[in-house]
């Protein structure tokens, strides 16, 4: 697909994620680039999610649009994220389908993995077990979508893929400490806590489970390489295919961050998954993707962003 005479709607194109592709796609040379925004469309909403398909009339549908937060967030709102996050995806392909939309890419998560699949992940092991509790009711909502892809595929031919990227960083996260990931909230607290003079700052668990972090523009480069170049069933992960303690991530930040205080383990909140890391042949073999972003240049570029945005009353004096 040659994506610059194409008419694209981006969903969650304002967001973290969205932003970045769509980036990606004006650096493309993409000008028919829309981005519907909530206070027009509610995508759980099936007459909304109609009227979106048929006022942008898109030839290439990317659905990025989700509800998502660390373990806390996760924790606190299984009920909605699951079904904010099924619905959304359920109409939107489903429009897709009946407006013929020439192909639709589906953004899942590696949350949908059992919580003990064989590392590194492999897309073979997506069905062999239940996914880490935190955060099933989100993964499975999104695995679930990908049954849908399937489903169409076979029964009307629909061109839809499914790709499932790592977790995400970069400039434009969300830092807010109550809903982030782990890494937008170890850099804010590492920087509050250098201007508070505070001696310490206080991490969930016990630092040992693993996690692999993508940049976001790269994911944002792998899902355009996808959409132009991939048209299969099966799904495709999206990682930097390296691994990280998150006791080794929280020294990284500390140190990009230039804060020497101790780190507290706070052994009663949960660990979440204890390793997470993908396979990534897949997607380097179907579409030629390979992150390039290593994560300590993505972790300062992130810093570097987070200072010079944040509320002027955080600035460094």
């Amino acid at each position: 697909m040659n994506l610059a005479n194409k008419r694209i709607t981006v969903t969650g194109g304002a967001g973290f994620l969205g932003s970045h592709v769509v980036e990606a796609l004006h650096a493309r040379g993409c000008r028919n680039v829309f981005v519907p925004r909530r206070r027009d469309y509610d995508l759980t909403d099936r007459s909304a999610v109609e009227r979106l398909i048929r006022d942008s009339r898109p030839d290439l549908l990317i659905h990025l649009a989700a509800v998502v937060g660390g373990i806390g967030a996760n924790r606190d709102n299984p009920g909605r994220f699951f079904y904010e996050n099924a619905i959304m995806g359920i109409e939107l392909i489903e429009q897709a389908r009946r407006y013929n939309v020439e192909k639709t890419v589906v953004a899942g998560t590696i949350c949908s993995y059992p919580k003990f699949a064989p590392v590194p992940f492999k897309e073979e092991s997506l069905w062999d077990g239940y996914p880490e509790e935190t955060n099933a009711p989100y993964g499975i909502a999104k695995k679930a979508l990908l049954v849908q892809c399937q489903a169409y595929r076979q029964q009307y031919g629909m061109n839809a893929i499914f790709l499932m990227p790592v977790n995400l960083y970069g400039p434009r996260d969300n830092f807010d400490l109550n809903t982030s990931h782990v890494i937008p909230a170890l850099i804010h607290k590492c920087l509050e806590a250098k201007e508070r003079n505070e001696k310490s700052i206080v991490c969930w668990g016990d630092g040992s489970p693993t996690r692999e972090f993508l940049y976001a523009a790269d994911a944002a480069e792998g899902i355009l390489l996808a959409a132009e170049k991939y048209d299969g069933a099966e799904p495709v992960n999206l990682g930097s295919g390296r691994e990280i303690s998150i006791r080794d991530l929280v020294q990284l930040v500390a140190r990009l961050c230039d804060y020497e205080g101790e780190i507290v383990w706070d052994t009663s909140k949960p660990n979440g998954q204890p390793r997470r890391l993908l396979d990534t042949t897949r997607a380097e073999k179907l579409f030629g993707f390979r992150a390039r972003t290593s994560l300590e240049e993505g972790l300062q570029k992130t810093i570097e962003w987070y200072l010079r945005t944040r509320v002027p009353a955080l600035a460094f004096r």
